[in-house]
C-alpha cells in the first residue's frame, strides 16, 4: 500500500521526499480557476520518478450541472487536465462528483456525466483513469450519498471509471464509515484511491473541512480500518504541511503493518 500526501505543485517530488511519501497528489493549475494546464518543465523528472503521482482536477469543474455555461467548459477543462496528467505519467485524475442546482432533475446530471465520457471518446477517450471522488455536501450532489452514487454508476460504470474514497467527505456527508468499503465496492466494484482525512465537523454536517488523523471527529482506529479494508493507495490531504502530513503518513504506516481489522 503506497502512502503519500497532497502537496504543493511547484516541486511535488521534493515535497514528497520531505514527507517520506511514496505518492504525491497535486494540482496542475489554479484549483479555483478555469485556465487549462500548461506543459511542465519538470515533466521528464516526474515521469521518471519512483513516486506514484496523482493529479486533482480543479474544484470548479462540474460536468453534471444543467447550466451550459459551466458544464461545457467543465468538460473541456477535464479533458485538458487528463491529457496534462497523462503527460507526467500520473496514475489517475481525481475529480469531484458534481451536482445539479436546486429544483433541477438529478437524473439529467447523471446523464451529463455519461455525455462527458462520450465527449472524451470523440477524441480517443481519457488517457488515464478518471477517479470520481465522493463529496461532503449538497442535497443535489451526484456522489455524496451512496444511493446517488449507485444511480451514477448505473449510467457511467461501463466506461471503466474509477473511484476515490474520501473519509472526511463520507463522514460529513452522512455515510457511516463502518462497513463503508463493502457498500462502496458493491456499487463501483473498486476503490482506486483513498483520501485519508479526519473531519473537523460532525457526522452528516455536510461541511468539507479536513483534520489530521488524530484530530477531528472520527476515531483514528476507524479511519485505519477503512483504509486497510479499501486496500488502495492512500493520499492524506491533512493540514500541518511537512510536519502534520508526515506524522499522519508515519501513523498510517505503523498501523497498517498490524493485524487486519474489518471495516
Amino acid at each position: 500500500m503506497r502512502i503519500g500526501a497532497h502537496v504543493d505543485a511547484a516541486d511535488p517530488l521534493a515535497e514528497a521526499t520531505s514527507r517520506a511519501a511514496e505518492a504525491a497528489q497535486f494540482f496542475l493549475a489554479d484549483p479555483q480557476g478555469w485556465k487549462a494546464p500548461t506543459p511542465r518543465t519538470d515533466a521528464d523528472r516526474l515521469r521518471a520518478a519512483d513516486i506514484d503521482l496523482y493529479v486533482h482536477a480543479p474544484y470548479v469543474i462540474n460536468v453534471a450541472t444543467l447550466n451550459n455555461r459551466i458544464r461545457i467548459p467543465s468538460r473541456k477543462l477535464l479533458v485538458s487536465h487528463a491529457a496534462a496528467a497523462a503527460a507526467v505519467n500520473a496514475r489517475g485524475l481525481v475529480v469531484h462528483g458534481g451536482h445539479v442546482n436546486a429544483g433541477d432533475d438529478i437524473s439529467v446530471g447523471f446523464d451529463n456525466w455519461r455525455k462527458t465520457f462520450a465527449y472524451a471518446a470523440e477524441s480517443g477517450g481519457f488517457p488515464l483513469p478518471v477517479l470520481i471522488e465522493n463529496t461532503a455536501g449538497g442535497d443535489n450532489a451526484c456522489a455524496r450519498r451512496l444511493d446517488s452514487l449507485a444511480r451514477l454508476w448505473d449510467v457511467i460504470g461501463d466506461y471503466g471509471v474509477g473511484f476515490c474514497l474520501d473519509t472526511c467527505h463520507a463522514h460529513a456527508g452522512g455515510e457511516e464509515l463502518l462497513g463503508l468499503v463493502d457498500r462502496v465496492k458493491a456499487i463501483t466494484g473498486r476503490i482506486d484511491l483513498v483520501h485519508a482525512n479526519n473531519s473537523k465537523d460532525g457526522f452528516g454536517s455536510g461541511r468539507d473541512r479536513h483534520d489530521n488523523l488524530h484530530g477531528g471527529t472520527i476515531e483514528s482506529d476507524l479511519l485505519v480500518a477503512v483504509i486497510r479494508a479499501a486496500d488502495a493507495p492512500v493520499i492524506v490531504e491533512t493540514p500541518g504541511g511537512v510536519d502534520g502530513q508526515g506524522a499522519d503518513i508515519t501513523f498510517l504506516r505503523e498501523q497498517l503493518g498490524g493485524e487486519a481489522a474489518s471495516a
